[in-house]
């Protein structure tokens, strides 16, 4: 195969890894991802809970990016959902525990939202809302923002970005490609800002017939 055949992996082309696992992601997703809801809602009143709910729905994002590639999963779950669950998490949970605080109880007294704040079942709903709105977000924003930090830093320094940004290490390896150390382009020809040695020869042969042919005129005139 010639060099003009070949066509590197870049980041305009689909990452492949197999069909098979393609496939079985696509029908095993949907399962895990409603799985990881389940035990996140019904934490507060049956085993489970919002870090085993995070945890399940962290790893079926990973299964994602394992089988159609790290690039276009961060495409299409930018760094900034990843920061927003993360960080909106933290201030959910802070939230409904300092509320008990402001009236007087302890951080996540959640007894206080029924016998003060007089909500029917405000326990139970706090507890939920701590595991749901609070725990569950961190969790799983935890979970992939760190898998894309460590594939970036695999991957060569890449920028941890969602906008689909290029790469420093994509550019450095396209144009190592496209010409050699030599100055030369691997398909043989030069760079154009290379002077050509034929075009000096070209002159200096000019330069020499003009002299042969100005001595014959000279030695007549004498």
């Amino acid at each position: 195969m010639s060099n003009d055949e070949y066509e590197p992996v870049g980041e305009n082309q689909p990452y492949v890894e197999s069909q098979v696992i393609m496939t079985t992601v696509r029908v095993i997703v949907p399962f895990t991802f409603t799985y990881g809801l389940y035990l996140t809602f019904h934490g507060g009143g049956s085993p489970g809970g919002g870090f085993q709910g995070g945890a399940i729905i962290g790893a079926t994002i990973l299964m994602i990016a394992f089988a159609f590639g790290i690039e276009p999963t961060r495409e299409w779950l930018s760094n900034r959902v990843v920061v927003g669950l993360a960080s909106g998490g933290v201030l959910a949970f802070a939230l409904i525990g300092l509320i008990p605080v402001a009236i007087g109880g302890r951080f996540l007294e959640h007894g206080l939202y029924e016998s003060a704040l007089e909500i029917y079942h405000g326990k139970k709903y706090a507890l939920e809302g701590v595991e749901i709105i609070g725990i569950m977000p961190i969790v799983a924003g935890v979970v992939v923002g760190l898998f894309f930090v460590i594939a970036a830093g695999f991957s060569g320094g890449g920028r941890l970005a969602g906008d689909g940004g290029e790469r420093s290490s994509v550019r450095s390896r396209s144009s190592s490609d496209h010409r050699s150390d030599g100055g030369e382009r691997t398909d043989g020809s030069r760079t154009p800002s290379e002077p050509r040695s034929d075009g000096s020869e070209r002159s200096s042969e000019r330069s020499r017939s003009d002299g042969s042919a100005e001595r014959p005129e000279r030695g007549d005139s004498r």
